[in-house]
């Protein structure tokens, strides 16, 4: 595939699988945030909401790589690079629907609403043709007949 091929593959998992884990690195380690990705721009550029105060914007504030990863039946992505915590009432609501009303009853002027934007370096996609079914079935018929899993396809992409 090509570069733009690639791109357009990552975005294309994106907007069908929005939900997504954030990993941060605070002083505990590692943790996961699950996150609804709100736009996703041509380049790859991802944006969310947070709040002033949560362990994903802090921690971001402290540390600025992070990871994003999306699970479906047959795709998985995993997207890093370097997240920025911004306040902007234009782009909150540029970025505002209905339902983040429910977390956010002040609008996109709500004082502690944060916007978390990751700027991606690199990204990883894997593709299983017929899903989890048919990759429980490749591994059961490999180590049957003692041959090699075909596992699907992955692509590495520098972004």
């Amino acid at each position: 595939m090509t570069a733009n091929e690639d791109l357009s593959k990552i975005i294309d998992i994106i907007k069908d699988h929005p939900i997504a884990m954030l990993t941060t690195q605070g002083p505990e380690g590692l943790l996961s945030h699950p996150m609804t990705v709100l736009k996703v721009e041509d380049d790859g550029e991802l944006w969310f909401f947070s709040s002033a105060g949560t362990t994903p914007v802090e921690n971001i504030e402290q540390r600025a790589q992070v990871n994003v990863s999306f699970a479906a039946k047959d795709q998985w992505l995993s997207v890093q690079g370097e997240a920025a915590v911004i306040t902007s009432e234009p782009k909150a609501r540029e970025l505002w629907n209905p339902a983040v009303a429910a977390f956010y009853p002040d609008g996109p002027e709500s004082p502690e609403l944060r916007l978390v934007r990751v700027r991606p370096d690199g990204a990883e996609y894997w593709q299983t043709p017929g899903g989890t079914l048919a990759t429980a079935l490749s591994w059961a018929k490999a180590r049957i007949t003692g041959g090699k899993m075909n596992a699907g396809e992955s692509h590495t992409v520098d972004l």
